[in-house]
């Protein structure tokens, strides 16, 4: 294994590292991985290229955030537990800490700003799914078997839209997987450098899904708004396979339904969460601020972000231990391709109900809407900016319509 021999295996060496990252990785999660790869791989030699790669496909097979979960390990194999909670909190602050301060504002002072302003985010969210749809499908659903899966799931979820009914068909896919696919061996790869005992790995796990099951229990039992919060964002955050993007439709199902937040504020604040460098998990973040915005926003951010996090970092140390001997198991590796797809159709069917419905309105809308999905994909414009233009072109519209209606 190729190390480059320094002084920077603290974990307050790590946070700086990570720091730096977190302000300046925009892109997505497919960016940040290779920003990861040029740092630790190229530049520092922490791992090499057969080991990096290895990793992600582990935290790519893992339900969560991919390159959140690559930057939990990088973090463990550098400085142990520390290292990994420091790698995730240098990750992940800045991008949080914006959209905490941005539901503040919003909630304080929203009815403030031009009513167009909110809904050009709104209509850029719009943009920015389809082209994670786009994306995930080219990529996930590249034959007739994994495209009827999406088909499928999307309608079903359609048809059924709940949290509950989304886990279904995620589960369902996965069990098609196994019958319809027959994954290739993989080639040679170099051990990650992680050394995490199988007893140790077990007791992460038995972790993670005692709250998985215990949250909802404790919410039922108590009646508490805290524990139903706990609740949601661990089980979106433990359920999310295919990328930050899909955890939008276990949030919405959760957040707005409930009256916790409005879906206009949902929307708005899934749109600047595009705009800002980092995991698109802070969302929670934004979201937490948002429910807790008239009593201490900042104590509800923190728990939410925290609560959609903890799975990943349960199921990173708790799964390392076992990976050698997953990684070679084709039945796993089938089971995924179905659920792959299946969570390509869960986007898509998210990408309709509610952010088609909530945001376009009118032809300007979805002009507003194209012009933005164009940038993206083909002017290859920064999403920052690209969210930030369509709110100023959202208030411009409705100075000139209001304006056009009193003359």
């Amino acid at each position: 294994m190729a190390y480059l021999h320094s002084n920077n295996r603290t974990a307050w060496a790590v946070f700086l590292i990570f720091l730096r990252l977190g302000l300046t990785s925009f892109g997505g999660p497919i960016a940040h991985l290779g920003y990861f790869r040029e740092e630790f791989v190229t530049r520092r030699q922490w791992l090499t290229e057969r080991s990096y790669a290895d990793l992600v496909a582990l935290c790519q097979f893992l339900p969560g955030p991919a390159s959140s979960q690559v930057g939990m390990a990088i973090g463990l194999s550098r400085s142990g537990y520390g290292g990994a909670l420091a790698a995730w909190a240098g990750f992940t602050l800045p991008s949080a800490l914006f959209l905490i301060l941005f539901a503040l504002g919003l909630a304080s002072y929203g009815d403030r700003l031009p009513v167009g302003v909110l809904h050009g985010l709104k209509v850029v969210a719009v943009a920015v799914v389809a082209q994670a749809v786009w994306g995930m499908a080219r990529t996930l659903c590249p034959d007739a078997p994994r495209i009827s899966i999406m088909a499928v799931a999307c309608c079903c979820v359609l048809l059924l839209p709940s949290a509950l009914a989304q886990v279904g068909v995620i589960a369902m896919a996965g069990l098609i997987g196994l019958l319809l696919f027959k994954p290739q061996p993989g080639a040679e790869h170099d051990p990650l450098p992680i050394m995490i005992r199988r007893p140790v790995g077990l007791l992460w796990l038995a972790l993670f899904f005692a709250l998985l099951i215990g949250l909802p229990l404790l919410s039922a039992l108590l009646s508490s708004q805290t524990l139903a919060m706990l609740d949601a964002f661990y089980r979106a955050g433990a359920l999310v396979f295919g990328g930050g993007h899909v955890v939008l439709p276990l949030l919405q199902a959760e957040v707005v339904p409930s009256g916790w937040v409005t879906n206009d504020t949902f929307l708005a604040g899934y749109a600047a969460a595009q705009a800002v460098p980092g995991p698109l998990l802070t969302f929670a973040a934004f979201l937490g601020a948002s429910i807790r915005a008239a009593s201490f926003g900042g104590l509800g951010a923190l728990m939410c972000l925290l609560a959609i996090f903890a799975p990943s970092f349960l199921l990173v140390v708790g799964v390392l231990p076992f990976w050698e001997r997953l990684r070679r198991h084709m039945r796993i590796q089938a089971a995924l391709l179905g659920i792959n797809a299946a969570v390509v159709g869960v986007l898509l069917a998210a990408l309709y109900d509610p952010v088609w419905t909530g945001s376009i309105y009118t032809s300007q809308d979805f002009g507003l809407a194209l012009v933005a999905l164009v940038a993206l994909m083909f002017w290859k414009l920064p999403p920052w900016l690209v969210v930030l233009g369509s709110g100023i072109v959202g208030g411009l519209l409705s100075m000139v319509f209001s304006a056009a209606e009193y003359t």
